[in-house]
């Protein structure tokens, strides 16, 4: 790959966003992956009573790492971009249940899981990684953007109780190979802005003044019954319907939402790391998860949730 000879970034006001217009080898998505999220219409998801949130920080230790626990284990840099991490502090490719049973962690009421999701950058700049493994080596460049604000919630399900998650349990949400799969059902991105929580988009949105970009990562919700992983990393957990319905020979489990939000300079281009032949695409936006809390720690949670009640751990 040749460095990057040129990078323009055009800014034309509409309204109170901007459309950022970037040029250059694999650094900054082309200007159609970005939206004024005014263009963007309202939409209204089904709400579920119950809901149990963990404060696990938002990463002040800086763990991060190319590696991916989930999708391929033992191997080091096995992502081939840079993931952030919060909760379990060991997360990376030498992970194993008991290693990660005997780890410490950011979130409150020991629980150990792990959350880890594409870290976003600024595309304008130099990333303290420019040639290493996930970074600049693999075309993510940039640098960082530590999010302001991380939130880990469970929900219930709007037209049944919920189950335990199994110990151990490993989940992916979204399609990290969006770009090559020409935007397939896998794609779960969301990007908003926190201002205009109920307008989502699978593009980079561009906000007002100061409103704070968010990214919101749900995972499925429907388990099997028997197994804590496959060998996809997905059919052992799968979507509910619209209305929320499991499909036959699966049970309701909590939904897993992530909610990660950043405080972006106005008017500078972003992306979040890829695979590099997905072009830092939006809608390759993804995350993954594996639950380490304790059988009573889930079991309070489940209790909560079907219950109808708003629950949280301190941090």
């Amino acid at each position: 790959m040749t460095l990057v000879v040129a990078v323009a970034v055009a800014l034309v006001v509409l309204g109170a966003a901007a459309i950022l217009v970037g040029t250059s080898e694999g650094s900054t998505p082309s200007g159609d992956q970005y939206v004024d999220i005014a263009d963007v219409p309202v939409a209204h998801d089904p709400a579920a009573a119950g809901s149990f949130t963990i404060e696990c920080g938002t990463n002040e230790q800086r763990h991060l790492n190319a590696d991916n626990p989930v999708m391929s284990p033992g191997i080091p840099a096995g992502a081939h971009h840079t993931h952030e991490y919060v909760g379990n502090t060991t997360s990376d490719h030498r992970s194993t249940n008991e290693s990660l049973a005997a780890a410490s962690s950011t979130c409150g009421d020991d629980d150990r899981s792990a959350y880890f999701w594409p870290v976003l950058r600024l595309t304008d700049g130099v990333g303290h990684d420019a040639h290493a493994n996930g970074g600049g080596a693999h075309g993510n460049t940039g640098e960082v953007v530590p999010p302001r604000q991380v939130r880990v919630s469970y929900h219930g399900n709007p037209v049944s109780k919920v189950l335990p998650m199994p110990r151990f349990l490993r989940m992916i949400t979204g399609d990290p190979m969006a770009f090559t799969h020409d935007h397939g059902d896998r794609v779960r991105a969301r990007w908003s802005c926190a201002n205009q929580p109920d307008r989502h988009t699978t593009k980079y949105p561009l906000c007002d003044d100061g409103a704070d970009v968010v990214r919101t990562f749900e995972f499925a919700s429907c388990w099997d019954g028997g197994n804590a992983d496959s060998a996809s990393h997905r059919t052992h957990v799968v979507f509910p319907s619209a209305a929320g319905i499991c499909p036959a020979k699966t049970f309701p489990v909590p939904v897993l939402r992530l909610t990660v939000t950043y405080d972006l300079p106005q008017g500078r281009p972003f992306a979040i790391d890829s695979f590099p032949e997905q072009h830092r695409d939006p809608a390759s936006d993804h995350a993954m998860f594996i639950n380490v809390m304790s059988v009573a720690m889930m079991s309070d949670v489940v209790r909560c949730i079907n219950e109808a009640r708003s629950c949280s751990s301190a941090h």
